[in-house]
């Protein structure tokens, strides 16, 4: 071999040694990021009511309608009204969170006057998904006055009547030019039994529309109650919880309806709990149109009074479930009952220090009786506790007592317990006759998926 192919095959030898060492490097680094991947597009939680969306009773005194307006979703219902018969009272509670949307900020101020329940006026309740209308400064504001001039006026009602709600994406204007664009069309197309369109107009990251409802005799005659509910992630209530409505053509005092309308709501919305986080946007407005031929309810004490706001209640627990039921990427609902607390606000306060424990939650999420993490939630929960009372139940399998793993107890039956979709968690803290009782979902991989996506 001459000095010329001498050169050339040292070259040659040289790349070689070069690309099978670079080879080397590629084969060390960590895969490249693939291109985004296209979301996936919801299934229904498994949680959800078989049947879907329930048969609604017609409310007198109600209409409603739902619209695309495309506020931020593509090619889905996301606007819709309720519009109200003269004469309708109203009563409301909402996130007591410290940055409350422009919505909210609104609503509470009309509900708080005395007068403001114009008696021989209508009133109308105009929702949005896709935008929460949160963190929006004054521009929100506008966006909220907006509303309510245009749809008062479409309406002939005053603005005080006028109440709206936002959920979706925190921080970003509310484009509400789209939403006083499609004003008209919803007050032409407003009818008594579209409630089923308007809860799906309110839905977000929800799988499934949320309704429920009852009736109850008063004086001789029916008294309906027809509501619907928003909600899936962000949810630890303080107050009301997401955004509830809540219909019926009973006749009461505005007084009374809210006072029913506070208790029953510490009673399911503020027992209820997904990922721990208060919402800006949370917002339950109930609406009582006085339609129906039953006498009014006047009397607190009376037994017409207590029927209703069992009924009225039986609604909001109903709906509050359905919440839970469609908790972000929920395959367990879960109830966490806590018996023999010093007093009732210790229970509830062990109760939620359980719901919420991320531990916990994962641990029912892969079917893991990891009754460990329980106590552990107990005992940071800030309740009075003696370890050495503390007794613990999966359903009616008796796992802890005496502050002991139970003689009887085995780990197996534990673990086949807690491969079912409902689930409930007892625990006894054995110190007085203080209860609560709260609901919550477990946590999963697709809860992650599903919130780290949510702006994309």
């Amino acid at each position: 071999m001459d000095r010329k192919a001498k050169k050339h095959k040292a070259k040659a030898d040289k790349w070689k040694a070069r690309a099978r060492e670079l080879e080397a490097q590629l084969a060390a680094m960590p895969p490249a990021p693939s291109a985004p991947r296209a979301k996936a597009v919801p299934l229904v939680s498994p949680l959800a009511p078989p049947d879907g969306f329930p048969s609604m009773p017609v409310i007198d005194g109600v209409r409603f309608a739902a619209c695309a307006a495309e506020v931020r979703y593509k090619g889905r219902l996301d606007v819709m009204l309720a519009e109200l018969a003269p004469g309708t009272v109203l009563a409301g509670t909402f996130t007591r969170s410290q940055t409350r949307s422009a919505p909210v900020l609104d609503c509470q101020a009309k509900l708080l006057p005395a007068d403001s329940m114009v008696a021989d006026a209508g009133a109308a309740i105009l929702v949005n998904s896709g935008n929460s209308n949160a963190f929006t400064g004054g521009r929100g504001v506008a966006s909220v006055q907006a509303i309510c001039a245009a749809l008062a006026a479409r309406l002939g009602l005053p603005e005080s009547r006028i109440f709206t709600a936002s959920t979706g994406v925190i921080g970003e204007p509310l484009p509400h030019e789209r939403i006083v664009a499609v004003i008209d069309s919803l007050a032409k197309e407003a009818a008594p039994g579209s409630i089923a369109d308007a809860a799906r107009a309110i839905m977000t990251t929800d799988t499934f529309a949320k309704g429920a409802s009852a009736t109850v005799t008063v004086g001789g005659e029916s008294v309906r109650i027809a509501g619907i509910a928003k909600g899936s992630g962000m949810i630890a209530p303080d107050m009301a919880t997401m955004l509830v409505f809540i219909f019926t053509d009973a006749s009461l005092p505005r007084a009374l309806l809210q006072a029913m309308v506070s208790r029953q709501t510490e009673k399911s919305f503020n027992a209820i709990t997904v990922d721990s986080d208060t919402s800006t946007s949370d917002a339950l407005l109930v609406a009582a149109t006085g339609r129906s031929k039953a006498p009014a309810i006047d009397d607190p004490a009376s037994p017409e009074a207590t029927a209703f706001e069992a009924a009225l209640g039986r609604v909001m627990l109903d709906l509050a479930h359905q919440v839970v039921r469609d908790g972000e990427g929920a395959t367990k609902f879960v109830e966490i009952a806590v018996t023999g607390a010093q007093h009732d606000e210790d229970a509830r306060r062990c109760a939620l220090a359980i719901a919420n424990s991320p531990l916990v939650k994962t641990a029912i999420a892969g079917e893991d009786p990891n009754w460990g993490r329980i106590v552990m939630a107990v005992g940071k929960s800030g309740a009075l506790a003696d370890r050495d009372r503390l007794a613990i139940r999966f359903g009616a399998i008796p796992v802890a007592t005496d502050g002991l793993v139970d003689p009887d107890y085995r780990e197996a039956d534990g673990a086949a317990y807690m491969r079912g979709q409902d689930l409930q968690i007892g625990v006894d803290l054995g110190l007085g006759q203080g209860r609560a009782t709260v609901w919550t979902c477990d946590l999963t991989h697709q809860y992650i998926a599903i919130n780290a996506d949510y702006r994309s």
